[in-house]
């Protein structure tokens, strides 16, 4: 146990001399102006059992999942002085803070975000874009009382320093530590939990219809970015907002990310002390009054739409006037880093009391830094440049992926078939998909969050007279069932469904867990499912599903590396639909894998035979259709059949059960049992 020294707001410094789970403390005062409340209750440091009250159903929640207190030494870092972050211990603490000290408050959340990127493997370029928007939002809104929502995680970072989980921030991602994402049970600044993006518009125009109907005066303001505008639930929300003008803030933090080459490459938006000048007169309540006013009259309003109309085009960049169509009152683009401006609109537009829907176009960079902070992560971290972080690891000591292994087996396949193509959807495109990309620019197509387009998309390829097939992970499928069960199976049309980040991915969280696919896929009448053990079927099962030419296909793999080291790459063989195979021949007890799982059969067989214990393993390959022959084989030679699987309830394990329950193998002597690795589901 070691002494520790932490920064506490207010200027107070703590010195830990004693066990933290039982708070004692010394303290040694470098400024008692402010008094000093060293509340580790609010931080959720508390033991299981702790007696210590917490203010809120949900910090009470939080608190009995952060049950391991972390090492003192990696908790505080004071690696570049922060003097005004350490007085920061909620954002009411922004309200006094001058313009200029905001700006020095922005230097040192990107220095201590610089910190984490040191050591954290996800990027932070999202976040250090918005620290600037981060800041104006919480000194001007009055959160928890104002409804603050995200529309993606990896832009809260600075809102989560600033709403009091600074000293967490390093347990990122980590067992009992903070979530990459908003969450209601970690914060109650985090009003609703962020997903896979494009709901915050949708669940703060729900808060503020119910705030109207309560009577209250609240606000809601939400955050959307480029990626998220991808996906149409972002424009049902804004068009059912604008016709229920109901008074809510929608911020877009422009990055400029498109799938669209052309477009970044274009100049950029250019924010000048005109266009500047005319963004203030645009958001302030006399403007909006006389906008109002003009109403009345039939020509006046005329006159006045086509005025307000120019006066946008001429500011704005191509394609605001969308917003305006949409129901949504339009202002900026604003200067996302310019903290004088992005104070003074939000402040313009928080004061009307009736204005009905707002969208504020905000201009941020993803790399914007300051001279200061750049010289700082170049020197302190040179493996990160300030021009960009890029989390994947050099080719050279990179370890083969199954997605790796997929994308030379589809490069196979495309050679033989010359009508294959390939549409991708989800939040990122994996590195190995690239050279898909650029190998066959003219058949691959990437649709970024549009995962309901991707699988409609690719039906019509298929009636079209080509072979598709749609690359989405797992977690992101959900998103597009309808267009699974409708445009799809119930038509049997044959897309072939390549299902990546299948199960457990490690410290991504729930939010990309593939839990569901296979009980989701599996219960449709005309889908064919299957799952690799290792990455030889796994080319076998791409070479089987560029054949299957009568019915949808899907087949899953996981996150992380292949089961061999020696990267050979067979041709693929076409496999004979529903039919499974016995790896190891045993007695009594029999393990059926499916997917990934059967190399942990395989490993449990292997110490067990060391016990005298002789088991039977079998590869089950498909869930649908079933290989009822070989179930009834291990069914009638077997006391025991296990089944292991990686999923939910109604997957795998559900539907062998149903076979040997309609087919009277229960009245015999095997007993049957389940293994799944989601235990809470």
């Amino acid at each position: 146990m070691g002494s520790a020294v932490a920064q506490c707001p207010h200027g107070i410094t703590s010195h830990s001399t004693g066990n933290l789970g039982q708070k004692k403390l010394g303290y040694s005062s470098r400024c008692s102006k402010f008094p000093c409340q060293l509340d580790f209750a609010r931080f959720g440091l508390l033991h299981q059992g702790s007696s210590a009250a917490s203010s809120s159903d949900h910090s009470t929640e939080f608190g009995r999942r952060i049950n391991a207190v972390p090492d003192m030494d990696d908790m505080f870092w004071d690696k570049v002085p922060t003097p005004l972050l350490d007085m920061v211990e909620n954002p009411i603490h922004l309200k006094n803070l001058s313009v200029q000290e905001l700006k020095e408050l922005a230097s040192e959340i990107r220095s201590e975000l610089s910190c984490i990127m040191s050591e954290k493997p996800n990027s932070l370029k999202a976040s250090l874009a918005v620290v600037e928007l981060t800041i104006a939002i919480h000194h001007v809104f009055h959160a928890p009382v104002d409804k603050i929502l995200w529309d993606v995680g990896e832009q809260t970072y600075a809102h989560k320093i600033l709403t009091g989980r600074r000293a967490l921030m390093r347990m990122m991602r980590q067992k009992n530590g903070l979530s990459s994402f908003t969450s209601r049970f970690e914060s109650e600044y985090d009003s609703f939990g962020t997903g896979h993006g494009c709901n915050s518009v949708s669940a703060g125009l729900g808060m503020a219809i119910a705030r109207d109907i309560k009577g209250k005066r609240d606000r809601v303001v939400t955050v959307i970015s480029n990626a998220t505008t991808l996906a149409g639930q972002v424009y049902e929300a804004m068009s059912n907002a604008g016709y229920l003008d109901s008074n809510m803030i929608v911020i877009l933090n422009d990055s400029r990310r498109s799938l669209h080459p052309k477009i970044e490459q274009e100049p950029k938006t250019s924010i000048t002390a005109l266009s500047s000048t005319l963004i203030k007169i645009q958001s302030s309540k006399s403007f909006r009054k006389f906008r109002e006013a003009a109403k009345i009259g039939r020509g006046m309003h005329e006159l006045a739409a086509k005025f307000d109309e120019y006066a946008r085009g001429m500011i704005g960049p191509q394609g605001s006037t969308l917003f305006e169509e949409l129901g949504l009152y339009y202002i900026g683009p604003v200067d996302g880093h310019n903290l004088e401006d992005l104070i003074c609109v939000l402040q313009q537009v928080s004061s009307l009391d009736s204005m009905g829907p707002v969208l504020i176009h905000v201009i941020t960079e993803d790399n914007h830094q300051d001279a200061e902070c750049n010289e700082k992560i170049e020197a302190d971290n040179p493996q990160f440049l300030s021009a960009g972080y890029d989390d994947s690891v050099s080719s050279s000591v990179q370890t083969r992926t199954y997605s790796d292994c997929l994308v030379d087996s589809l490069l196979m396949e495309a050679e033989k078939h010359k009508d294959i193509v390939l549409v991708h959807a989800g939040m990122e495109m994996e590195p190995s998909f690239q050279v898909l990309q650029e190998t066959f620019a003219d058949r691959f197509f990437d649709v970024g969050m549009a995962e309901q387009h991707a699988v409609t998309f690719s039906a019509g390829l298929s009636r079209g007279g080509l072979r598709p097939f749609c690359i989405i992970p797992s977690t992101f499928l959900q998103r597009a069932y309808d267009q699974v069960v409708h445009d799809v199976d119930r038509q049997k049309i044959p897309v072939r469904f390549v299902i990546t980040s299948a199960g457990l991915v490690g410290n991504s969280g729930p939010v990309y867990c593939g839990a569901f696919d296979v009980t989701f896929m599996s219960c449709l009448p005309n889908m064919i499912v299957m799952a690799p053990s290792d990455e030889d079927e796994l080319v076998d099962m791409v070479a089987t599903a560029a054949q299957i030419d009568d019915r949808p296909v899907c087949f899953r793999y996981p996150r992380g590396a292949i089961v061999r080291t020696d990267h050979f790459m067979h041709p693929g063989i076409p496999l004979e639909i529903g039919k499974g195979r016995v790896l190891v021949e045993g007695k009594e007890v029999a393990l059926l894998g499916y997917g990934a799982m059967v190399q942990n059969c395989l490993k449990a067989q292997a110490l067990l035979s060391r016990l005298g214990i002789e088991v039977t393993v079998a590869d089950a390959r498909f869930c649908k259709p079933l290989d009822t022959e070989l179930l009834t084989l291990l069914c009638e030679n077997h006391k025991f059949l296990i089944t292991v699987e990686e999923g939910s309830i109604g997957g795998f394990a559900s539907h062998v059960a149903q076979f040997i329950a309609l087919n009277g193998h229960l009245d015999g002597t095997v007993k049957v049992m389940n293994i799944r690795n989601f235990h809470f589901w």
